[in-house]
């Protein structure tokens, strides 16, 4: 879990702004501490030089946008993240250790091993029988008190034990219990994902560990199956659903899900996953 606020808002500063070139000094700058401690601070919470972790999620979010931006040239995508073409194939093979047009064409199999269920294979369902479990509408936006997390989404369920009884005194019947993931296992290594785990608040929540998740337009997946089935939904969403309509992600707003119900005894769940979506240009 991420403890430290600096670090926990030097990740968010990261993620704002992975499609421009910033550097340790604008980081360390913008948190307000000296590059040389806030260094081994960044380090000490996640594992990762500040160097490395925008150099990698810079690579795989140009390696997820290959996967669902099927229309756009490896070119363009790369020359988003500042690379040229020789750049990007070059760091692109040193990461994922194939070529960016050999991951593209990987990443739209509908069927493979599971990342979290091994042994397992997953299959993605057909554009229709996706359709019929979808809504797009409008989702409000959130209040929520919550928790940053890298590791593998496998193993939530314990941490969510361990933030639902911290919290236990301000839940009520109008909690809602949200989990706001930012990477997909299938671009990045399992134990590097990261997620917040969060719970609607009022104003009068005592930390300041709060935040606003935005809702607006959204692809709205009622999922109602075992948590092993929780994957291809969202590699269905990805790979079949939303290359045959006329939407796209919208990259301003993280995708999300609520959840309505999950007994831990058979890790039945019942959630709608939140896709921020808006009209192809």
């Amino acid at each position: 879990m991420i403890t430290n606020r600096v670090v926990d808002q030097a990740i968010d500063y990261i993620l704002q702004h992975r499609e421009e070139e910033i550097n340790l000094d604008d980081v360390a700058g913008h948190c307000h501490f000296s590059r040389y401690y806030f260094c081994r601070l960044f380090k000490d919470q996640t594992g990762e030089s500040v160097y490395g972790f925008i150099k990698r999620v810079k690579l795989e979010e140009s390696a997820f946008r290959l996967k669902v931006e099927r229309e756009r040239s490896i070119t363009e995508i790369g020359a988003d993240y500042g690379y040229s073409p020789s750049n990007y194939s070059s760091a692109f093979k040193k990461h994922y250790r194939m070529a960016p047009a050999m991951f593209r064409r990987k990443s739209y199999q509908q069927s493979m091993e599971h990342p979290f269920f091994h042994h397992e294979e997953w299959r993605t369902e057909s554009f229709e029988e996706c359709s019929r479990k979808i809504t797009v509408k409008q989702i409000p936006d959130y209040r929520v008190a919550y928790e940053r997390h890298f590791g593998s989404y496998e193993e939530l369920s314990r941490d969510w034990s361990r933030f639902i009884e911290k919290n236990r005194t301000y839940i009520t019947e109008e909690t809602r219990f949200l989990e706001r993931t930012y990477d997909d296992p299938a671009v990045t290594e399992t134990e590097r994902c990261l997620c917040d785990i969060c719970m609607s608040v009022g104003k009068d929540y005592p930390s300041e560990n709060t935040r606003i998740i935005h809702g607006g337009r959204c692809a709205v997946y009622h999922f109602k199956g075992h948590a092993k089935h929780i994957y291809a939904a969202y590699q269905t969403l990805f790979l079949v659903w939303l290359p045959g309509t006329m939407y796209q992600l919208d990259p301003e707003r993280n995708l999300f899900d609520l959840y309505h119900m999950v007994d831990y005894d058979t890790m039945y769940m019942e959630l709608d996953i939140c896709l921020p979506v808006k009209e192809r240009a």
